[in-house]
């Protein structure tokens, strides 16, 4: 039948692979569609090579990736994050707290910027009160902090934490 060549992905490739990945193709697939576009090139020992010391060099900065992830979790898993705001009635709140916002109290309490688009809030905040709020630093790390809503005039009690009683 049809020869099989074998390739080296220099960009992903829909129902193929990654870019770096090692595939066994057919001849015509290869030569006359993914070397051309620039999608492959055949695969040589020095071409192989140089993708496994891609893949290896990839999979560290990952993992490292998720120490730097997972030792931020740590430090914010369980936090409360307390915000003072004007209310009106039935404990609405003249404007509302915002993803924007609770980054920002993140970002003071870490010491460093934080990126809004973690905080994982349905909709902004309009009401007086303590809301969990997921935190996706990346996937499989998502701490939840608490955020405690309450108006200008008092404070709102927390519930006596279960792990500390």
């Amino acid at each position: 039948m049809g020869s099989k060549i074998k390739v080296v992905l220099t960009q992903n490739v829909a129902n193929l692979g990654a870019a770096g990945e090692v595939r066994e193709v057919s001849g015509g697939y290869g030569r006359n569609y993914l070397i051309p576009r620039g999608l492959a090139v055949l695969a040589t020992r020095g071409q192989i090579k140089q993708a496994e010391e891609r893949l290896a060099a990839q999979r560290r900065r990952e993992e490292a990736a998720r120490r730097d992830a997972q030792a931020i979790a740590a430090r914010l898993h369980g936090q409360t994050l307390r915000f003072t705001a004007r209310v009106g009635e039935l404990d609405r709140l003249y404007g509302s707290i915002t993803s924007s916002d609770i980054a920002e109290k993140i970002g003071a309490l870490l010491g460093e910027e934080f990126d809004r688009r973690k905080v994982q809030l349905e909709e902004p905040i309009k009401r007086i009160g303590i809301y969990p709020v997921t935190i996706r630093l990346m996937a499989g790390v998502e701490p939840v902090i608490n955020v405690v809503v309450e108006g200008e005039e008092g404070a709102i009690q927390l519930p006596p934490d279960p792990e500390t009683a």
